[in-house]
């Protein structure tokens, strides 16, 4: 596990999430969930460490906490095997891995091989994971597996807070 920074004021706005599709919702506005602990859950689908960990994690934290204010959302950041992690493909991922929660196509950007939402946030790799406080500020940002419980209590006591 490896904690990354959001940046060097841990109460930086979040980003606007810049997706091409979403899947399974309609699109998403950061500003407009204020109010919400928002997770935002950064994967590959030919990412090993995301298949067997931060996937099933995600649909774990959409089942517990979704009647809370939590709002989980997955980003589909591809940075590499543009050919095969199509839309299309991951329309067939999502209903075969029963992946009910928001799921946002990260914008390829046209700047270099990065997305434009997982540059805005300097996600290093997938999986990672940001947590947003109520007021919409980034406050933890994890490269790697992080394990359920320390999230569990990361969550909380972002829900904790007025």
């Amino acid at each position: 596990m490896q904690h990354q920074p959001p940046a060097k004021n841990p109460y930086t706005p979040a980003p606007a999430i810049n997706a091409s599709q979403w899947i399974n919702s309609e699109r998403k506005n950061i500003s407009a969930m204020r109010g919400k602990v928002i997770v935002l859950s950064f994967f590959q689908m030919l990412c090993p460490g995301c298949a067997a960990h931060s996937i099933p994690q995600s649909k774990k934290i959409h089942e517990l906490y979704r009647s809370q204010d939590v709002q989980l959302i997955g980003i589909h950041s591809v940075f590499e095997h543009h050919d095969v992690m199509t839309p299309a493909a991951l329309k067939v991922f999502a209903h075969e891995y029963k992946l009910k929660y928001p799921i946002a196509i990260d914008r390829a950007s046209p700047h270099g091989v990065v997305p434009c939402t997982m540059s805005a946030y300097d996600i290093q790799g997938t999986p990672s994971l940001v947590l947003i406080d109520r007021k919409g500020h980034v406050r933890y940002s994890y490269f790697g597996m992080l394990e359920d419980m320390l999230l569990g209590s990361m969550i909380g006591q972002l829900l904790a807070e007025s």
